[in-house]
């Protein structure tokens, strides 16, 4: 049996981490000096309900410790792990990869770790590459390389529900007319994709974008919101793109903590890659 690990910044959704076993390790997130367990302590609602509050809290996050992936990859190896793919955001972004990597010296299992070069749920479409190729029956080496193949491929689109927080993160230069631009967040650069009227135009080219983005084969897509006021937006999405024959499987992800803080209430995004 080859075991599946991620971190919580992958956005990994509890229908994937469940059909495939993946153990995920959760990021240190903090609201004013207060730090919790991304996804264990701390989840999406309670997360943007403190978040709307006046005065606004500060948000930062800290990467797991060695410790906390050392006692995944354990729970792996009791659950049966002969071999563990890791698949974790880009080293570029954050230092997550470095602890994983740490915390693999005592484990007495091949450890093969995947540095994505992507962050949120550009991670989580790796790691849902990778563990379709093992429930294929790929090999360890041969999953790494669905992992490192889908990171290289996938797809973005976002509407930020606060341009200002991207700003202040760093992300972006200047968040002039960007209330409902349509964005994208690729290899960890964010670009402008198309400037709409209002929200319901930016959903149609989000959905125009994905479709002319997909190749001659399937795709899998993952539509995610931050606070759940951002179900219409997303269900209005799906239904756009549903309809679409080469779209093979689409999933629903919250935005959590470790990526809500830098984008906001009110966002709304998609992933997706070639299958």
């Amino acid at each position: 049996m080859i075991g599946l690990c991620t971190d919580s910044s992958a956005q990994l959704p509890p229908e994937l981490a469940a059909r495939f076993d993946v153990e995920i390790v959760p990021v240190i997130v903090s609201m004013d000096g207060h730090e919790y367990l991304e996804g264990v302590d701390l989840d999406a609602d309670e997360f943007y309900r403190r978040l709307a509050l006046q005065p606004r809290p500060e948000v930062s996050t800290a990467s797991p410790s060695s410790g906390q992936f050392a006692l995944a990859y354990d729970q792996l190896v009791e659950r049966g792990a002969s071999e563990i793919l890791s698949i974790h955001v880009g080293s570029g972004l954050a230092g997550i990869i470095n602890a994983a990597r740490l915390g693999a010296r005592q484990i007495p299992v091949p450890i093969r770790h995947v540095d994505t070069g992507q962050a949120s749920f550009g991670v989580g479409c790796s790691v849902w590459g990778a563990a379709q190729a093992l429930a294929a029956g790929a090999d360890l080496d041969e999953a790494a390389a669905e992992a490192e193949r889908v990171a290289a491929s996938v797809g973005h689109v976002l509407i930020a529900g606060e341009p200002a927080l991207m700003e202040k993160a760093g992300m972006l230069e200047s968040v002039a007319g960007l209330e409902t631009a349509v964005l994208s967040l690729v290899q960890a650069e964010i670009k402008v994709l198309d400037r709409c009227l209002d929200v319901d135009d930016a959903i149609t080219m989000m959905a125009r974008r994905i479709i002319e983005w997909m190749p001659g084969r399937q795709v899998n897509v993952g539509i995610g919101i931050a606070d759940r006021d951002g179900w219409r937006l997303s269900l209005a999405l799906e239904r756009l793109i549903a309809v679409e024959p080469r779209v093979r499987e689409i999933v629903r992800y919250r935005i959590g903590p470790s990526i809500g803080g830098r984008t906001g209430l009110g966002t709304a995004d998609a992933f997706f890659y070639p299958v």
